[in-house]
């Protein structure tokens, strides 16, 4: 198949048309700065709340709720960074997974050489995060629980409801990682008992370099980026009004045809793991088998390196990945994969597929085809495969 085909949309999606095409007049017409008080300014500042209405609806919130930022990663940081210093008369503790992104791992990992302690919750064998264990970690010092929505590699939804009631009735503040999640679940900041939550315009069809972060109201933390008075005194700098625009513009494509997209993701993804595991042996899935993005599906193959692997997908026009795309260029196995309890050597020969709704039965025929053969071709040079064999 000479088409190319593009099965990392974890990674990031295609910009759609729809999107650029809002976008584009912010850029040499209408280019006011917002901050500004004359009427050219002031229709930027009115496509800015408008956008902003737009994600705070998808979410359940309120529109002065959201603050944009330059990504998802940034709004991690902000979320962490920020409750941590605002809240240290209370306590310098913070629980989160062992299996979050490195944009909260790596925040953690910087918080704690400032002196505050972090609780790493385990995860059992599909990537769920264990309630009872996270409840057993709460001290009186407890300030922040930051639990992801749904991995970006194996793709497990957590229980973030009970995760929100369990902060709630322990009055603490609970923030979620939902970057993979927004746009692909139906979310309800209320319902779920969320205070702040973490997402990105790239992985719903939108452009690169901005992100929101969601604060609920009467939570006291302090700015992240200092400067200007802009998105409420709390993210200083000019706003980024085109990307903002073409967010909104994702957010609102995302949600009106969340049903059917996610319908027909989910009805490739399952053909698509189907055909997988029972077409090769010494596989498995990742993840839980039904708590699971609709486009995800993350495998195992023992006695391959997942590296060569996708190599040799590369060069058969398939665009795949092992891992998150952070940590594309680590020799290190996944640590998500790891947490689930695989050892180094089944680490090391994963596959992450991640669907969109352009994909076709055919391309995913073709790639289960190619990635048969290639994990034969691959096996057959080990040596570990050839003494597996012979000792069957």
């Amino acid at each position: 198949m000479e088409k190319k085909i593009y099965l990392d949309n974890a990674a990031t999606t295609k910009t759609k048309s729809e999107v650029v095409e809002v976008m584009l007049p912010y850029f040499s017409e209408l280019y006011g700065n917002p901050s500004s008080v004359y009427e050219f300014a002031a229709q930027n500042k009115k496509a800015l709340d408008e956008a902003r209405l737009t994600i705070a609806n998808a979410i359940g919130a309120e529109s002065a709720e959201v603050y944009f930022t330059g990504g998802g990663t940034e709004a991690d940081n902000w979320a962490l960074i920020a409750t941590a210093e605002a809240y240290q008369q209370k306590g310098k503790h913070i629980i989160t997974s062992n299996i979050e992104h490195h944009a909260v791992l790596h925040t953690c990992e910087y918080l704690q050489k400032r002196g505050y302690e972090v609780t790493y919750i385990d995860v059992d064998e599909n990537g769920v995060v264990k309630l009872d264990q996270l409840e057993k970690a709460i001290r009186p010092t407890t300030i922040l629980i930051s639990i992801m929505f749904a991995n970006n590699e194996i793709g497990t939804i957590q229980p973030i409801k009970e995760i929100g009631e369990l902060a709630r009735k322990n009055k603490i503040l609970f923030h979620t990682d939902a970057v993979q999640a927004f746009g692909q679940l139906d979310i309800k900041v209320d319902e779920l008992g969320v205070d702040m939550l973490s997402a990105s315009a790239h992985k719903l069809n939108g452009p690169k370099g901005i992100g929101f972060l969601y604060i609920r109201k009467g939570i006291k933390i302090r700015s992240f980026i200092h400067g200007g008075a802009q998105e409420r005194g709390r993210r200083a700098g000019t706003e980024n009004v085109p990307f903002a625009v073409g967010f909104g513009k994702a957010v609102e494509l995302a949600i009106s045809t969340m049903k059917e997209r996610t319908k027909k993701e989910t009805e490739l993804r399952e053909y698509l793991i189907k055909r997988v595991l029972s077409e090769i042996p010494y596989t498995r899935l990742n993840g839980h088998r039904t708590k699971r993005l609709p486009n995800n599906a993350n495998f195992s193959f023992q006695f391959i390196e997942g590296e060569s692997l996708l190599i040799m997908l590369d060069m058969n026009n398939i665009c795949a990945s092992s891992g998150s795309a952070c940590t594309s260029g680590s020799l290190d196995p996944s640590h998500v994969l790891l947490s689930i309890g695989l050892p180094h050597e089944i680490a090391h020969g994963s596959l992450r597929l991640t669907l969109s709704e352009e994909n076709t039965i055919e391309e995913i025929d073709y790639t289960v085809d190619k990635i048969k053969e290639t994990v034969e071709k691959l096996r057959n040079m080990s040596p570990l495969y050839e003494d597996f064999v012979r000792r069957r």
